[in-house]
């Protein structure tokens, strides 16, 4: 029989295996802005360059009701490849923080693999709540769908071990509700710029994902 104790060592030794997932991540992330911070102070010769990344690899809605694609996988490639482009410094510096506090509660629950699928699913469900959402002329980046989709992996563990334990759920309703106003009040102090309906898709998405590789509901922690 597994006690408290030993339980607890398992879970930090599995969620600090799986730190190298998200080293990894953060290193990518920081490695693109990097470069297109470079293109922007002239360092490397490439006119444009942050302009004709976005271009690329921005999610662009219009891309997919009759705008003539850059190349031929990028009506594709797009519900991906947003979430790795960010808008500066400040922007990657936020996500990547949301980033580790996240995803550590998310490999806390499951291993490095599931917590990819988790990602990866929030990333195109993000792109599909921008798609059916969205409006206007500007691309989407950031990998706030991602994020949010972890958000949404972690609150429907909370629902399900608080259902499953006959729980009070309002600490759950409590956070979705706080996750609506500081979408509404970013958006607001942003003046229309944040992309509200990535947020949405993202974190619809990171729950189903999270009930589809993980649906059993555990013992509440003290």
């Amino acid at each position: 029989m597994t006690d408290s104790k030993d339980a607890s060592s398992d879970r930090f030794g599995r969620s600090f295996r799986g730190y190298g997932i998200l080293v990894g991540l953060s290193l990518f992330l920081v490695g693109v802005e990097v470069v297109l911070q470079l293109g922007d102070l002239g360092i490397l010769d490439m006119p444009r360059f942050r302009n004709v990344a976005y271009e690329n690899f921005g999610f662009w809605p219009g891309i997919l009701s009759g705008w003539t694609a850059n190349y031929a996988a990028q009506p594709y490639t797009m519900f991906f490849t947003y979430s790795f482009l960010h808008g500066g410094l400040l922007h990657l510096v936020v996500n990547l923080i949301t980033l580790w506090s996240l995803g550590r509660a998310v490999l806390d629950r499951v291993r490095a693999p599931k917590f990819v699928l988790i990602y990866a699913l929030s990333m195109f469900g993000g792109a599909v709540g921008f798609a059916l959402l969205g409006h206007g002329f500007r691309p989407m980046v950031g990998a706030s769908g991602a994020l949010f989709g972890l958000a949404g992996a972690v609150l429907a563990w909370n629902y399900v071990d608080r259902f499953t334990h006959a729980e009070g759920l309002f600490p759950v309703a409590r956070a979705v509700v706080f996750l609506i106003l500081l979408n509404v009040v970013l958006y607001y102090a942003m003046d229309g710029l944040l992309a509200w309906e990535t947020h949405l898709g993202g974190f619809l998405m990171g729950w189903i994902a999270a009930m589809l590789v993980d649906p059993t509901g555990r013992q509440l922690e003290d």
